[in-house]
């Protein structure tokens, strides 16, 4: 279950309710695995709305481990997400405010 006080977003994931959280870590995991260099670098690569596969699973292995759900890459791999990429966008909004604060461009949303 998602608690919002700790900065969680609820996350449908093969059927599991769990949620997503970044951590201060996490931040730095996630600079560093979509080669953003730093949090602007991370806001403007975002903000273009230009989102691989790759790296949804990265945000979704680092976002479920500050929630403290460990699971590895495969298994994130496998399983189907509910709601699209609503629940990525939402743990950006909560982690830094408003979407273009937080440099999310919504895919719907020129």
């Amino acid at each position: 279950m998602a608690n919002r006080h700790r900065r969680e977003v609820p996350l449908d994931l093969g059927g599991r309710r769990l949620a997503l959280r970044l951590t201060l870590g996490g931040l730095t995991e996630l600079v560093d695995a979509l080669g953003a260099g730093d949090l602007v670098g991370l806001g403007e690569r975002l903000g273009r709305g230009r989102i691989a596969a790759r790296d949804i699973i990265a945000i979704l292995r680092i976002g479920l481990k500050g929630a403290g759900h460990d699971l590895a890459e495969g298994e994130i791999k496998a399983l189907s997400v509910a709601g699209g990429l609503e629940p990525i966008a939402a743990l950006f909004t909560i982690t830094f405010g408003s979407p273009v604060a937080a440099g999310v461009a919504r895919p719907d949303v020129p």
